[in-house]
């Protein structure tokens, strides 16, 4: 089988995964293109991305511009002379970049497409309650998430999956697709397909911290999918108020009742043993928490925490 000179563009740990598929196979990952090292933390510790801190390891060269329309980078990458271009959890790209490669430039997208099109396609696949997802390999062209698809596959949700379980399997799925995109591609062997039109397609829009709120005015089981796909990150939350102190409070999961109680959606009762929280048509059961300036912790640990449960509210 024809081997491909690859570039592969990505950072987190879904793309280096992807990375090490394609390192892996019979192609050739010629350079890496990832973002730039960045000092975070207390000591202000330099950290790399877990897609450069591979390709350090596996002797590949990395390239980390801030600037992807940078001329001198653009040069480097065009004597890489690639034949492709693999995009995985990267950055906006220009056009002079995506189109170098004389084969072009796929995304590998973390949902069937053309559903889900944004920064956030697992979490909301679960927040809405599918069923199943997946992941699809497209080409690149100037619209988000919106080329040509080449390989698609469907992956089922699992019930009460978190966000962060189906991370995982989409990324060992995804690292497949990718190296079938790649020899598809090689033995042109894929035919590329406009993505269906779709009125109305679902979309993931980036998450930022107000929207990551829990709304317990809503049905029981729509508070608990909004928990389960905001878990265990970004994390969703309330806040707890203990005597006149106001604390955040992060809720990884938990469990709901449909029930008839009376009670105001939003209110609480909580003792050493219990603590629930009425929702609209039901309660919830929150199971594995995190106070603000604590470590995340079962419901158990968290309610031995307190003597005094008559000054805690939502």
């Amino acid at each position: 089988m024809k081997s491909l000179k690859v570039v592969f563009l990505g950072t987190p740990e879904f793309a280096k995964t992807c990375l090490e598929a394609i390192h892996q196979s019979h192609h050739h990952v010629v350079g890496v293109v990832t973002v730039a090292d960045k000092a975070s933390g207390r000591g202000q510790k330099i950290n790399q991305s877990p897609v450069k801190v591979y390709a350090s390891e596996n002797n590949i060269p990395v390239f980390q511009p801030e600037k992807l329309r940078n001329p001198e980078f653009l040069e480097e990458l065009r004597k890489l002379d690639a034949d492709v271009f693999v995009v995985v959890a990267f950055r906006m790209m220009p056009k002079v970049l995506f189109e170098m490669p004389k084969m072009g430039t796929f995304n590998l997208h973390a949902s069937l497409l053309p559903d889900y099109r944004g920064a956030a396609p697992i979490n909301y696949a679960i927040i809405n309650g599918e069923e199943k997802t997946g992941a699809t390999t497209f080409f690149i062209n100037e619209k988000i998430d919106e080329g040509n698809i080449l390989l698609q596959e469907e992956l089922i949700i699992l019930p009460d999956e978190n966000a962060g379980s189906l991370h995982d399997r989409l990324m060992e799925m995804g690292s497949k697709l990718v190296v079938r995109t790649l020899d598809g591609l090689a033995e042109n062997a894929i035919e590329e397909k406009p993505q269906p039109q779709v009125e109305h397609p679902k979309n993931a829009y980036k998450i930022f911290k107000e929207d990551t709120k829990i709304n317990w005015q809503a049905p029981s089981k729509k508070i608990h999918q909004f928990i389960l796909g905001m878990s265990p990150y970004p994390a969703a939350f309330t806040t707890l108020k203990i005597g006149a102190e106001e604390k955040g409070l992060k809720i990884f999961g938990g469990k709901f009742e449909i029930a008839n109680h009376g009670k105001p959606a939003g209110t609480l009762d909580i003792s050493k043993n219990e603590f629930k929280i009425y929702t609209e048509d039901g309660v919830y059961f929150p199971q594995e928490l995190q106070l603000e300036g604590k470590k995340r912790m079962t419901v158990k640990d968290f309610l031995n925490g307190f003597r005094n449960f008559d000054e805690i509210s939502l």
